[in-house]
């Protein structure tokens, strides 16, 4: 009987520290550290679509429309439900922002947009061709970050153009390909620079099950 009532407890403890660590293993971050990534939820009230078209469209020029297909680890079946924030600087090189920003809007300027994938899994964002940063320090980028339905936000690799002189070689080659390759080539059709990036979910990101 003695022998009974002490493994009864031992059994009940190696039960709980098992239920523990597999709960701590469920919460591990998908993507490591992401300084920023928080932004993706401040569309607030909006209700997302697959297309959005990000302020001061009309008023920039060189137009871009930004397309692809978001897929499940794969590469084949069309992921759904996934959310894509971007955002990126304007003309001047800069991230620019009205004044009465909040939030991450403070940084990232009100250059920004939200999409949500349907069945079909994909994307479409209209906005213009950024600039790079004023001291020539970073080359043309637009920041991308996704929110799948069952795991935290992450970022992928940005949006780099391969006619930028400033994307060298040294430069390429230290890009993770997070997501896939980020590295677009822009096509002129119908006035408008047109880009494409399929995404592949969970490629080369870190803690991805």
């Amino acid at each position: 009987m003695d022998f009974k009532i002490r493994v009864i407890p031992l059994l009940l403890l190696t039960i709980i520290s098992s239920l523990t660590s597999c709960k701590a293993q469920s919460k591990k971050k998908v993507g490591g550290a992401c300084d920023g990534c928080e932004a993706i939820y401040e569309y607030e009230s909006k209700i997302l679509y697959s297309v959005d078209t990000l302020p001061e469209f009309q008023q920039n020029e060189p137009k871009l429309k930004i397309s692809g297909t978001v897929f499940k680890m794969d590469g084949i079946t069309p992921a759904e439900n996934v959310i894509i924030y971007i955002y990126h600087t304007n003309r001047q090189g800069i991230y620019e922002t009205k004044g009465n920003e909040t939030g991450w809007a403070k940084r990232h300027g009100f250059i920004r947009g939200w999409v949500k994938t349907g069945k079909d899994g994909l994307y479409t964002f209209y906005t213009f061709r950024p600039a790079p940063y004023p001291d020539g320090s970073e080359c043309e980028h637009i920041h991308i970050t996704i929110k799948e339905s069952d795991k935290n936000e992450y970022y992928l690799d940005e949006y780099l153009f391969d006619d930028d002189p400033l994307l060298t070689p040294s430069i390429k080659n230290t890009l993770k390909n997070r997501g896939g390759s980020g590295i677009v080539s822009p096509q002129a059709e119908n006035k408008i620079l047109t880009i494409n990036r399929n995404i592949i979910l969970g490629k080369n990101i870190p803690n991805y099950e």
